[in-house]
């Protein structure tokens, strides 16, 4: 199946955290606290999402109060965390979502995310992703974790839906360059 026809069907998109919302970098403070650095246009991307009645969840074998917290500002309501169990933790959302595996996009960057990868009906890997998830992958963003990936991924789904354009007239945009 080409990659304009796994987009079709796509309603949720399951993201991975760090290594993709993030540079996959692990900052502590001086205090020890877990500092992250998430990127506007990624937020943008999951709120452009949202408009179109698409689901957003976040998936990572890390738990941060932050990612609470990030979550919380984009209206992301399916947060799970702590768990490398990928693939069941994927499964139970799209069960509870009603959706089966080809509504689901699943974005990675490494083995955690390998087997939720293969379950989904398109799988997306950030471009500094281990070589096992970009093969693994359906499509490969030139966009590196923590810098737009998830964004890049959205825009990409929904340009292959044909819904782009559309939610994308609010903000004044033809999408299509110049001036």
């Amino acid at each position: 199946m080409k990659l304009p026809e796994r987009c079709q069907s796509v309603h949720l998109i399951v993201s991975d955290v760090d290594g993709v919302l993030t540079d996959g970098l692990i900052v502590y403070n001086n205090q020890g606290i877990e500092i992250k650095r998430f990127h506007v246009r990624d937020g943008m991307g999951v709120r452009l999402w949202q408009r179109a009645g698409g689901a957003v969840a976040l998936v990572t074998s890390r738990s941060s109060h932050i990612v609470k917290l990030r979550a919380a500002e984009l209206d992301i309501a399916i947060v799970r965390q702590g768990s490398e169990e990928k693939l069941n933790i994927t499964k139970q959302i799209a069960d509870e979502l009603r959706l089966k595996p080809e509504q689901v996009c699943y974005i990675g960057d490494d083995l955690p995310d390998l087997a939720a990868m293969q379950y989904a009906g398109l799988a997306i890997a950030v471009a500094d992703a281990a070589p096992e998830i970009k093969a693994a992958a359906h499509y490969v963003t030139a966009t590196p974790g923590g810098k737009g990936a998830l964004r890049e991924a959205i825009e990409m789904i929904l340009k292959n839906q044909r819904r782009w354009e559309q939610l994308i007239q609010k903000y004044g945009a033809s999408g299509q360059g110049g001036g």
